[in-house]
């Protein structure tokens, strides 16, 4: 008679436990949303490089009592490119935007500026990824709303839609303008 191998049962526990795991993940409300673990805590300190002609995004911006979006993004970033309209349109209907120009080469940033339009109350160049490290940053584009004492409130990954707006980055705005 044959013994039994108590290892041979471990491949299907596992498979079991990664199944279990993918499921819980499908069943979440948002599946893709990120969450933050920056979120209801302070910001992290700005430290970033200037950008010729532009108005350097410094700390003091993100605690001066308004609330502000601020927008990793790049050159290089289709969904970037694809944002900037609606990035655009939150400013000019009076949201304070700060641009964070993440891992770019100068040239090029002062190019997708110039050719679309800078929608950004100030901003900084972020060459080396510090800030972006700092604040949590996975990928572009990234917006976070900060409220005026330099809290985040929220973190969207991805580009911004027109329903992402609507759904997270308004009433995130909102809930901070009614807090201050």
């Amino acid at each position: 008679m044959a013994k039994f191998n108590p290892l041979l049962i471990v491949p299907p526990v596992l498979l079991a436990g990664f199944v279990a795991f993918v499921a819980v993940g499908n069943m979440r409300e948002d599946r893709n949303e990120m969450p933050s673990a920056r979120a209801g805590h302070e910001a992290p300190v700005v430290a970033l490089e200037q950008m010729e002609g532009r108005t350097l995004f410094t700390d003091d911006m993100l605690r001066s009592g308004d609330v502000t979006l601020v927008n990793f993004f790049a050159s290089w970033c289709p969904p970037c490119r694809a944002e900037h309209p609606l990035v655009t349109e939150l400013s000019e209907q009076g949201v304070t935007v700060l641009g964070v120009n993440y891992r770019d080469e100068p040239d090029r940033a002062a190019a997708f500026l110039d050719d679309l339009g800078d929608p950004y109350h100030a901003i900084g160049a972020d060459p080396r990824a510090r800030m972006g490290l700092d604040w949590g940053v996975v990928g572009l584009p990234e917006t976070f709303v900060v409220d005026g004492e330099g809290n985040i409130l929220t973190r969207y990954a991805g580009p911004l839609t027109e329903e992402i707006i609507e759904s997270r980055i308004r009433p995130a705005l909102e809930r901070a303008a009614s807090d201050s």
